[in-house]
């Protein structure tokens, strides 16, 4: 008895289905290790996120806040400036080692090439990418900035950096995603135009040193800052204990202001002779209260979108109108 060569072989076993087919299949399979490399970081951000909150819990139940005051810090500083020191990063690390290899990696190996002579078009294949890519970065820092909002929130004021830190208002609320998603959307926007992996990290990695500074400059700038008014001799009002300073002044009865340094002589009584040859009478406080964090931090994350979808955009752009 023969067998023709078209005969399919039988193993015995039905074939399993799949859960993904097609182009999105091809776009996991190709970047698993990417894919499952941020699961794993989230899940281990997370269970150690659970465990610094339950830790420093246990040692101020221990210390008894709130109900005593703590006259120094309890609990180790260093762990939460390491856990702030990893979210701070993710950014950076999402965009030089997610985002410029994504299509500059296929680029330079010929894959688009391919990819893209098959039934499949250009903007089809690049959207599956993105598609995957910004679902991955969105829901891992989605799941790490919940956690550490939930950890940081009830215990801020025995926190080692308050709000008004960088560090604090980018780890919390929707800053954290929308950060991620800006920085991923910089990388492969670099990444298309280079063309190159190695050379496309390296400049996303600069410029999102650049990123980095300018948006922490910007943060003063997202809400309108207020101003409080009170006697040079008093103690600072309690609603500025949470609050960001901008600048401050100290001013005269008529309302002239002059800089907070005016006065700051080397002797007391030359200090006292200037506030008097001046008028000087009250401070003079500029601030950002703490009440107008989520507002900032949702008008931050909504300039941040914006960018994400322009650079998006340009780059859906640039592969329908040029060749990979």
């Amino acid at each position: 008895m023969s067998t023709t060569l078209t005969d399919a072989p039988r193993t015995g076993r039905a074939p399993r289905p799949r859960m993904l087919r097609g182009l999105s299949w091809l776009v996991t399979r190709q970047h698993r290790a990417a894919l499952l490399s941020l699961l794993a970081a989230t899940v281990l951000g997370s269970v150690w996120l659970v465990y610094e909150r339950g830790h420093m819990k246990d040692i101020l139940d221990a210390a008894g806040w709130p109900g005593k005051e703590l006259a120094q810090p309890v609990f180790d500083s260093d762990s939460v400036g390491l856990v702030l020191t990893a979210l701070g990063g993710l950014p950076l690390i999402l965009a030089v080692f997610v985002g410029a290899p994504l299509i500059a990696g296929d680029q330079e190996q010929g894959t688009a090439q391919l990819v893209t002579t098959q039934s499949v078009s250009r903007m089809r294949w690049v959207a599956t990418k993105f598609a995957w890519v910004y679902a991955a970065v969105l829901g891992a820092t989605v799941v790490l900035s919940a956690l550490f909002t939930w950890w940081w929130k009830p215990y801020r004021s025995v926190f080692p950096s308050q709000w008004s830190d960088g560090s604090i208002f980018d780890a919390t609320g929707p800053v954290l995603p929308a950060l991620c998603l800006f920085m991923t959307a910089v990388g492969i926007t670099i990444g298309v135009l280079t063309r190159r992996v190695l050379m496309s990290m390296a400049i996303t990695f600069v410029l999102s040193g650049a990123v980095g500074i300018f948006w922490d400059r910007m943060i003063v700038n997202l809400a309108p800052t207020r101003t409080i008014t009170y006697p040079l001799d008093a103690d600072m009002p309690a609603r500025l204990n949470e609050s960001m300073e901008v600048d401050r002044w100290i001013g005269s009865a008529d309302g002239h202001l002059y800089g907070w340094g005016l006065c700051a002589k080397t002797t007391e009584a030359a200090s006292d002779a200037c506030v008097k040859e001046h008028g000087i009478v009250n401070n003079v406080y500029e601030y950002l209260g703490f009440d107008q964090m989520p507002a900032m931090q949702w008008t931050g994350a909504g300039i941040l979108l914006a960018g994400t979808v322009v650079l998006t955009a340009f780059v859906l752009w640039r592969v329908s109108r040029r060749p990979l």
